[in-house]
């Protein structure tokens, strides 16, 4: 009987002991080439279910009536039972406290996920001065041009537009990297949304992801529906559309508009089975009317303006005479009720999109203040728009080298906010700048192990109140940009090689691109390498 016992102890705390969550490890998942490996785990298992049936054979012979020895058997049973019950609950609390995310801050002190060897310290220096004084120089007279030229050219897009039946066009918003004062590369790039809004008596009405009663597919998360409706078509709106309120009555909205009702979806940008509001219906219109508008002012202008992109409409290419260029990205887009998101037509640095009907929603003016937010916390001269700057040139020229790769600028300002957000504002002070951009490396790396970065602002209660953003997106569930990745493994594995050759070939890029002081005067100039 002593041997029976000793036999159930041994078969429960060998299963105990092989359990994966007693010892975890850092990588769980099984390598699919490794065949020795799996065959040693199925010939063990083989073992412990042989010795699990030796013994059950045995206990059957040993059945006898009770009697103090079988009370004791009994009561040992007993006592097993309870300390297998109370180590598989210390288990499920080891396996809870192993899946349970990882905050930002491990993630800077994590070394076991640092990317290989980094730049020169004083090549990166110098690299960051040279950024500095060009965008500095440069930068501020750009954004005076381009605001005057958009100005322009849009107020001259509303007079060739009907206002009675054509969409009615506001003032344009510059955000990204050149309103955010970390551009580096060029050619020199303004993005500029231009919100647009319906005719009289039209209105939108929106569907976003994030609502209960949402019918937005998963693999949509962060986009929305724009529905064309008339006022008085739900019971919230105005009724005068539909009403007839006779030639005696006027309505105090719409008093002195001639109410029209029988407008085709092509007037109204829809698609023809339904009242969503496409995006290539919206492109075209945009794109036909800037070319109109451009065509009314061109002879004002001693510079020459093209279409950079058939499928990018508004991305235009200004070249001036003495070789110069701009690219002036005009972006037409939807504000989402009274608050600073918006439903946007197309992003510059996606080509692919979402399909139709399905517009993606920006928060780019919340992260731009966001940055501003931060530039008055930081320590002066801070290393955050450096970080940026470096690591969106470096790869920006490792596209060039191998071609482009799921990963975009926006992942990489993404990455920098969550560590604005995780770290403290001491921490980025002009001296810490090695260790923050070796921190963003560590985290995108890990980002692109796990196939997951989340949308900074989106499901993140760790922004601060006072950058307004909307209580729906701060309780949404996050966002995951790198969703694509999950299911498509050749992108995915095409990302990961971009990576790492943007890691290896950092040092060498940086020190070629670093202007050299030699007999006291520059052989490299950064801003005509750039």
């Amino acid at each position: 009987m002593q041997g029976a016992i000793g036999r159930v102890c041994m078969v429960v705390a060998a299963a105990i002991l092989n359990h994966p969550f007693l010892f975890p490890h850092e990588n769980t998942t099984l390598p699919e080439q490794d065949e020795d490996l799996v065959a040693r785990m199925r010939e063990h298992e083989m073992r412990l279910e042989m010795e699990q049936a030796r013994l059950e054979k045995e206990l059957e012979q040993l059945e006898e009536p009770p009697s103090d020895e079988g009370f004791t058997w009994y009561f040992w049973s007993a006592v097993s039972f309870v300390i297998f019950i109370a180590i598989e609950m210390c288990r499920v609390d080891l396996a809870e406290d192993e899946i349970c995310p990882v905050e930002d801050e491990d993630v800077i002190s994590e070394t076991g996920s640092a990317p290989p060897r980094m730049m020169d310290k004083n090549s990166l220096r110098n690299f960051c001065d040279k950024c500095t004084y060009t965008s500095s120089h440069d930068n501020w007279r750009v954004r005076e041009f381009v605001e005057g030229f958009a100005d322009d050219l849009l107020e001259s897009l509303r007079r060739i537009c009907d206002r009675e039946v054509d969409m009615e066009v506001g003032d344009f918003i510059g955000v990204g990297s050149m309103f955010e004062s970390w551009k580096v590369c060029k050619p020199l790039m303004c993005d500029l949304l231009v919100p647009f809004s319906p005719p009289d008596p039209h209105s939108f009405q929106y569907h976003l992801w994030c609502s209960s009663s949402s019918d937005i597919p998963p693999d949509m998360q962060g986009c929305g529906t724009i529905k064309v409706t008339m006022f008085g078509e739900d019971e919230e709106g105005c009724l005068c559309g539909s009403a007839n309120l006779g030639e005696d009555m006027l309505c105090l909205l719409h008093k002195n508009k001639v109410v029209k009702v029988n407008r085709s979806p092509d007037e109204l940008l829809c698609s023809n089975s339904t009242h969503f509001l496409t995006k290539d219906q919206v492109m075209r219109w945009f794109q036909i009317s800037v070319t109109k508008a451009w065509g009314r002012i061109s002879h004002k202008y001693d510079f020459e303006v093209t279409f950079r992109s058939l499928d990018a409409v508004g991305a235009l290419k200004i070249r001036f005479r003495f070789g110069k260029v701009v690219v002036l990205n005009l972006i037409p887009v939807v504000q989402l009720e009274d608050t600073d998101a918006y439903f946007v037509s197309h992003f510059p640095s996606n080509r692919n999109g979402f399909p139709d009907p399905y517009w993606p929603l920006s928060l780019a003016v919340y992260e731009r203040n966001l940055l501003k937010y931060f530039a008055k916390r930081l320590p002066q001269n801070s290393c955050h728009l450096h970080c940026l700057q470096v690591a969106t040139f470096l790869h920006r020229k490792q596209s060039s080298l191998t071609g482009e790769s799921a990963l975009t600028s926006y992942h990489i300002k993404t990455t920098v906010v969550h560590l604005l957000l995780s770290t403290k504002t001491t921490a980025w002070g002009a001296a810490s700048l090695e260790q923050r951009l070796q921190d963003v490396f560590s985290f995108l790396q890990r980002s692109l192990r796990e196939k997951r970065l989340y949308h900074a602002l989106i499901g993140n209660s760790k922004v601060p109140e006072d950058i307004q953003v909307p209580e729906r997106f701060r309780k949404a569930e996050p966002v995951n940009l790198f969703r694509s990745l999950v299911l498509q493994r050749e992108l995915y594995a095409a990302t990961v090689r971009h990576f790492q050759e943007m890691l290896r070939n950092a040092p060498v890029l940086i020190e070629e691109y670093t202007p050299h002081l030699s007999n006291g005067s520059l052989h490299h100039h950064l801003e005509d390498s750039l």
